[in-house]
């Protein structure tokens, strides 16, 4: 394959009088079209005011509820102070930081076991175990929440197999322990892919020296895969303790009061709490979502995929290494869809008046509304910022490069923070508790998907596609229609389709904002779960895992390198 520079000419070496005349035109063809593609920029700045003003409008609309929060916590400084040091923050705020990071290294040994398993061993149904260590990403934490107090809870499955043996089930699943092991099932599956990418991308050429300098294969892995894997594993780990700081589903069914439980539960009877729990909350996301960006901006591997893989034979411990990935997958989805399949088959054969299928219209109108919520939010994410993309890529202008990082904040601040602070700023406007606000709220917190897929979609359009078009008369909104949208449209689609896939399972959002008698399928289930009715929540669950189940495919693990 020849050697090419980025404007795709062929490189030319300089060994001669000829080859250097060559190279001088080959640079002043580069000097030309360098002039031209400023020049462009420059005549695209000065007609950029209508973008740079969608820009600033889309700043400032997703940096509102934190500023929001600075400003009511700073107008009532007393409430804070007393916050703090009446015992009311630290604890909630010290049990959200055991959590997060206990979880964080939790999934980081298992996310990190099992991609090295799935990609560098010789682990049997080695193809199998790599479709299904990622499909937990399917389960939404809060379902996998109530799917393990129905098997593991007093008087669940577990107790009911093990009494015929004589045996007592005396786990406690509440509390963190419960909290724990949920939020581990259900998201290391974000360390694991990076992992597997990450091993998928590394040439096997130093773990081969090392095996020719006679170090056995535990001494190579710690000492030459590891570091390698390093910003893998410690961008996956970060993700998860951001997710865990905002999630509130698990928390609240298993009864650990963390800040985003105290939170919610103060919002009405301490409202000056509620704000300072939710401003030192948004702190911490904040600087866990920079960390992460500096973990990944500072140690990034080249797209290639390494050719023949260094293989590890497993031996003797090929036995201990299947029932590790078993029992992970086993307990991170098989049980939640058996217990699901049983709670539904139940309630089937049993009729009780409980059940939904009494009235399948209590099933459809969440349905509808999840899907009609999802798909609003999506396209309205990818519309609001694709002229930001354009401007910040094409242009390279330096506000719409600010208004990005805003967007990435937003997605990093906790959803149930940003609801609050839309329902004390809407709630004297028309769109309070309405679709809209619901909307906006999905929009500031999950823009930041549509964003990246953007940024990709406006990067993949050549400039010399302008070009062609401005030569043969097309130009504008007919350019924009038949050359640039054709080339954005699968990027478009695949950041909009995140944004669907995340608002589908969304809770704190739409628990605050939506409208009286509006109900998700997130909320239907939440609902169900929180009064123990497991065959109300059971059914909407498994329309919602096969809803997501589809997008995750389609959208995560089809496109991952780990397959």
């Amino acid at each position: 394959m020849p050697d090419t520079t980025p404007d795709d000419r062929p490189h030319v070496p300089s060994a001669g009088h000829g080859d250097v005349a060559v190279g001088a035109g080959v640079r002043a063809g580069a000097g030309v079209d360098g002039g031209r593609e400023a020049a462009t920029q420059r005549a695209s700045r000065r007609g950029a005011w209508p973008a740079r003003t969608w820009a600033v409008l889309v700043g400032l609309a997703f940096a509102a509820p934190m500023v929001f929060l600075v400003l009511k916590v700073a107008a009532e400084p007393a409430a804070a102070v007393a916050a703090a040091t009446d015992g009311r923050l630290w604890p909630p705020l010290r049990r959200t930081l055991v959590l997060a990071t206990s979880v964080a290294a939790t999934t980081a040994v298992v996310g990190t076991l099992t991609g090295w398993l799935v990609v560098r061993t010789d682990l049997p149904g080695r193809r199998l175990w790599r479709i299904l260590l990622p499909l937990p990403l399917v389960v939404p934490s809060f379902i996998g929440a109530f799917t393990f107090l129905i098997a593991f809870g007093p008087g669940g499955m577990a107790a009911d197999l093990l009494a015929p043996l004589g045996i007592g089930w005396g786990i406690r699943v509440r509390g963190f322990v419960g909290s724990w092991a949920v939020l581990s099932l259900f998201t290391y599956p974000y360390v694991h892919l990076l992992v597997a990418s990450r091993l998928n991308q590394l040439p096997p050429s130093l773990e081969e020296a090392a095996r020719l300098l006679g170090r056995r294969p535990r001494q190579v892995f710690f000492s030459v895969v590891v570091p390698q894997l390093r910003p893998a594993i410690t961008g996956g780990a970060l993700l998860v303790f951001l997710y865990v700081v905002s999630d509130f589903g698990v928390v609240d069914l298993m009864r650990h009061n963390v800040l985003t439980r105290v939170i919610y539960a103060s919002r009405l009877a301490d409202v000056s709490l509620s704000f300072t729990l939710s401003l030192s909350l948004g702190v911490l996301a904040l600087l866990v979502a920079a960390l992460e960006r500096m973990s990944t901006r500072r140690d990034r591997v080249a797209g290639a995929r390494a050719v023949g893989g260094l293989q590890v034979r497993l031996g003797r411990w090929k036995p201990a290494a299947v029932a590790i990935v078993a029992v992970v997958v086993g307990l991170a989805l098989l049980v939640p869809v058996a217990v699901l399949v049983t709670w539904t088959v139940r309630g089937l054969l049993v009729g009780a008046s409980s059940t939904i299928l009494d009235d399948p219209t209590r099933l459809w109108a969440p349905f509808v509304a999840t899907l009609r919520v999802s798909l609003v939010a999506a396209l309205v994410a990818v519309v609001v910022v694709t002229p930001v993309s354009h401007l910040a890529i094409r242009v390279r202008d330096r506000l719409a490069a600010t208004t990005s990082t805003i967007v990435v904040a937003g997605f990093a601040l906790p959803g149930l923070a940003i609801s609050l602070a839309l329902v004390y700023w809407l709630r004297s406007t028309p769109i309070y508790q309405t679709e809209v606000a619901l909307v906006a709220a999905y929009v500031i917190h999950f823009g930041a998907q549509a964003l990246r897929g953007a940024e990709v979609a406006v990067a993949s359009v050549p400039h010399r596609m302008h070009e062609a078009s401005r030569v043969l008369g097309v130009a504008g909104w007919r350019r924009w229609r038949r050359v640039d949208l054709p080339l954005m449209l699968p990027s478009l689609l695949a950041g909009g389709g995140l944004v669907l896939l995340s608002v589908m399972k969304e809770l704190p959002a739409t628990l605050l904002l939506s409208p009286n008698g509006f109900d998700t399928l997130a909320t239907l289930i939440w609902s169900a779960a929180s009064e123990a009715l497991w065959t109300t929540a059971a059914i909407p669950s498994l329309l919602l895992l096969a809803m997501s189940g589809a997008l995750t495919w389609l959208l995560v693990i089809r496109r991952s390198d780990a397959i």
